[in-house]
């Protein structure tokens, strides 16, 4: 099943990009809690932590000179600056976990997405869509949070990312949470089947 290591299987990666407020972050909490044994990608970050971050569970808490020198050292599978503040996935620590037949989870952007896809021969690429954009705008304003000017700059950077969705193996729209749900659920098992994720169990089976 997928989500539990086997014989030599090697692990899954699923990277799932959506522009902000397609409900990205409720569907992949839904999947962690169903599997616990998909690990989530911690990042390295430059930027300090806020109230109630520990070190190594939300981010891997680095200063300026440590960022540069592993970025230098192409130790990381992507990176990007956001603000001023840089932040970068371990390449290493992702082989590592693959290797050990986990499977791991990315919530990034397109820009990420495309460092990992050329970072790593084989994974899952999934794309988030809304039902329209005017849901989407519907959504953003129902946060009660945003500015005009915040909203239309979100709105911006979503039709951007939707105008590259092409690049992503699987789309998924979330039209309805239990339908997206199921969609993404199954994306999730059907990776676990691969022949790469099975390695080793045509000789199983002969030598049973």
């Amino acid at each position: 099943m997928a989500g539990e290591p086997g014989r030599s299987r090697q692990g899954i990666l699923m990277v799932i990009s959506a522009p902000s407020g397609t409900g990205k972050s409720t569907l992949i909490n839904r999947l962690r809690a169903e599997f616990p044994r998909l690990a989530f990608s911690v990042s390295y970050t430059t930027r300090a932590p806020r109230a109630g971050e520990q070190n190594g569970r939300e981010y891997h808490f680095v200063d300026m000179e440590t960022f540069i020198r592993l970025r230098d050292a192409d130790e990381l599978a992507e990176w990007a600056e956001v603000h001023g503040n840089f932040y970068g996935t371990s390449r290493p620590a992702v082989q590592a976990m693959l290797e050990q037949g986990l499977d791991v989870l990315f919530d990034i952007d397109v820009q990420g997405s495309r460092q990992l896809r050329q970072a790593f021969a084989q994974g899952a690429f999934i794309f988030l869509f809304p039902p329209s954009m005017r849901v989407l705008e519907q959504r953003l304003r129902g946060r009660g949070t945003e500015t005009e000017e915040s909203l239309a700059k979100r709105l911006a950077n979503a039709r951007r990312e939707l105008e590259q969705a092409d690049f992503f193996d699987y789309w998924i729209v979330n039209n309805d949470l239990e339908s997206a749900y199921r969609d993404l659920r199954s994306v999730y098992q059907a990776e676990g089947l691969r022949k790469s994720c099975n390695a080793g169990l045509v000789e199983q089976v002969l030598a049973n």
